[in-house]
């Protein structure tokens, strides 16, 4: 009798055994009785060996595929991906899957249909739908060929094809393949020295496995790299996977790829429904396709032979999960290179030091982009010392003063301040009562415009009290400042100049800043007030001036990354400034001048920095020379969780002979979030292979302990955010 071991999505280190009286292959899923009800698997292995009765087993009562549902590639990524991230192999391989298929739905194309523009919807002008906005903002997505179109409903495509500027038609099943029209546009953009070698030495390992980092200043024409590149991998019928950041901070980008190639882009983002996602998911695995671009989640995404990994702003910590399964898809992704036996190249202009540390000890191959591209020259920078100064929502004179000469000269101008809201605190005048989130005990930020009062930790909202619930008083004020309160300061400053701000309240929907991008490009003096996102790689050819408002809360901090993460946000940020012809400045706000860290990004630069820091981590024995392991625990009564962590912490200490050192139990340094109470442990050993044996060795003891169910935990291995 065969037995099939399968897994399935439960928090349990298990397989499941049952009995197989069907033909199937391991990696299809199968339809199990799991208790009282039925449940989705998959086969993991079929052998004749049980640790149970066999008699007593129950049949799996049908398969769903009839071929396994992962390519071999991606099936050894994820079974080394549960062991390494010590998590749940069912729950790992379930997170791999379009939500469709762990529901059970079939792994076979449904007829797809599409909207395309008709002769008419080419040619009419787009002001005869004036008096229909969302008529005319659908046609001319259409028409640009862009990714937001989810956001209309049916009734506006309706609209359309009544008018006859639109058609549905049936994708045919049958699609030529891409390979055989493949072209790529002629581009007038010539490379440098430095784009060609890095372009010539990549092609040259284009058929196995090698890890390339592309560190390239900001505007040095990275993005060119990657299209070069990309030709040569495209031409020999191959498909490409690019990971970025975020899509929906990448517009430009896309737009990019798509004029640049003659062949089938799929986006993977969060507005495509689960039928979407799935028909990108089978289009991969059949070929169709010749390029996805996505977030981390699409590293997992089956192709049927590709060819190269591009892995655009490595260093971002949106690559990292930090829910659930916490692994980083930058890791993964080099992991899985090598399974395929391709090449992967990491794109940054400020690589993590983890990264640079690779390439120093010739890990990976070091390419490097030191010129901007074109004419365009670095931006003058400097910092402005606040103390004494008077602010007007965080702005002093002298920065007012560069902003009105930029202005008048009909540049734009770009302010960085990397907090949202209006004010990131409200407080009673009378009594200094402050308003706090109970589920996390953090005070809420004041959204002014939407009229509430919102908690940036567990996304929980309230709306603005009109008394004070301490002392009865009505004289409730905002403290500080967020880019809402500098956006309205700077139109009281700035009457007739037109103002963008970007940030997460103003750009949530889908296509919003696609937009915003679109009248920035347009050019004319503009003022463009945001957060990070405004640091995520967009070009923006007229913005001269680059104030960075506050940045001194960055400057100090107990995470030992603390200070990585601002030199790669200022150093994005700052490179905003002068991308093409037009010289370009940086100003930085700061009440501490002399402050180390800022002498050598200002003097020195990013490469200074990450050279000094490796030193300081080399000598403090942190990461990239240490490894670590975060072991988290959360309960509702403050009792179990340091109990938990303090049992772990003691059964180390006597099993584990190895000079292992541990951190804690100590509380988090957000110690409350969404009503759990937080706690940790933190291992950490010089050799990456003994760890990963110790956390084995937890793991099986672990699960039988008391306390265990009585706690929210996980294991972090490589925490990025402590």
């Amino acid at each position: 009798m065969l037995i099939a071991h399968v897994a399935l999505p439960v928090p349990i280190h298990q397989l499941f055994d049952y009995q197989l009286v069907v033909p199937a292959e391991i990696g299809m899923r199968v339809r199990v009785p799991f208790g009282k009800r039925q449940a989705i698997g998959i086969i993991v292995k079929i052998d004749q060996q049980s640790d149970l009765n066999i008699n007593n087993l129950k049949s799996i009562i049908d398969v769903v595929d009839q071929t396994p549902l992962f390519t071999d590639s991606i099936w050894k990524l994820l079974n080394w991906a549960a062991s390494y991230y010590h998590y749940p192999l069912g729950e790992v391989l379930f997170h791999a899957m379009p939500i469709l298929l762990r529901q059970g739905r079939q792994a076979t194309k449904d007829e797809v249909k599409q909207w395309q523009l008709t002769k008419l919807g080419h040619e009419i002008d787009l002001n005869s739908l004036s008096r229909a906005p969302k008529q005319k903002l659908l046609l001319s997505s259409l028409r640009n060929n862009t990714d937001h179109q989810t956001d209309f409903n049916k009734a506006i495509y309706c609209e359309l094809q009544k008018k006859h500027l639109i058609e549905q038609i049936v994708e045919p099943s049958d699609i030529n393949l891409w390979q055989n029209d493949f072209s790529a546009n002629t581009t007038s953009i010539k490379l440098n020295d430095q784009q060609s070698y890095a372009v010539t030495t990549l092609n040259k390992q284009n058929n196995h496995f090698g890890v390339f980092l592309l560190e390239g200043i900001t505007g040095s024409g990275k993005t060119e790299v990657y299209l070069n590149i990309l030709t040569d991998i495209l031409s020999k019928g191959k498909q490409v996977l690019v990971l970025v950041p975020e899509i929906s901070l990448t517009p430009q980008t896309i737009k990019r790829f798509k004029q640049r190639f003659n062949a089938p882009i799929d986006i993977l983002h969060s507005g495509l429904t689960e039928k979407q996602r799935l028909a990108v998911w089978l289009r991969s695995k059949n070929g169709d396709n010749a390029i996805i671009v996505g977030t981390r989640s699409a590293l997992f995404t089956p192709f049927k032979n590709l060819g190269m990994i591009i892995i655009d702003e490595e260093h971002d910590s949106s690559f990292k999960q930090q829910e659930g399964w916490r692994y980083h898809a930058r890791d993964l992704a080099i992991t899985l290179a090598k399974i395929a036996n391709i090449p992967i190249l990491l794109g940054s202009a400020t690589p993590s030091l983890e990264t640079l540390n690779n390439a120093q000890n010739n890990k990976y191959q070091l390419l490097q982009l030191t010129e901007r591209a074109g004419s365009a020259t670095l931006a003058k920078q400097s910092i402005l010392d606040l103390r004494g100064l008077v602010l007007t929502a965080g702005l002093s004179y002298p920065l007012i003063k560069q902003i009105r000469k930029h202005l008048s000269n009909n540049n734009q101008v770009m302010l960085f301040l990397n907090r949202r809201g209006f004010s990131p605190l409200l407080i009673c005048h009378d009594c200094g009562w402050i308003a706090e989130c109970p589920r996390c005990d953090r005070p809420y930020t004041y959204h002014q415009k939407q009229q509430k009062l919102s908690c940036h930790h567990c996304d929980s909202s309230r709306i603005i009290p009109t008394q004070c619930p301490k002392c009865g008083s009505s004289h409730l004020i905002p403290i500080g400042f967020g880019t809402e309160q500098l956006e309205k300061q700077l139109e009281i400053l700035f009457p007739n100049i037109q103002i963008s701000r970007i940030d997460r309240d103003t750009v949530s929907k889908k296509g919003v800043l696609d937009d915003y991008l679109q009248k920035i490009q347009q050019g004319g003096a503009h003022i463009l007030v945001g957060t990070q996102i405004l640091a995520k790689g967009h070009h923006f050819p007229d913005v001269t001036l680059v104030g960075i408002v506050d940045v001194d809360g960055a400057l100090f901090s107990s995470d030992f990354r603390a200070t990585e993460r601002f030199a790669q946000i200022y150093t994005q940020v700052s490179g905003r400034a002068g991308r093409e012809t037009k010289a370009g400045e940086v100003i930085l706000q700061t009440y501490h001048p002399d402050h180390p860290l800022l002498k050598i990004l200002l003097t020195k630069g990013y490469q200074e920095f990450a050279k000094v820091t490796l030193q300081e981590r080399r000598q403090t024995q942190l990461p990239p020379f240490s490894y670590q392991a975060l072991i988290r625990a959360a309960d509702r009564n403050n009792q179990y969780a340091p109990m938990f962590l303090q049992h772990i912490h003691d059964w180390l200490k006597k099993n584990v002979n190895h000079n292992l050192w541990q951190v804690g139990p100590t509380q988090a340094i957000q110690p409350k979030k969404a009503g759990y109470n937080r706690w940790q442990l933190l291992l950490q050993h010089s050799n990456r292979q003994i760890l990963q044996h110790i956390l084995d060795q937890l793991l099986t003891n672990i699960e039988k302990w008391v306390e265990t169910s009585k706690v929210r935990w996980s294991i972090d291995v490589d925490p990025i955010d402590l």
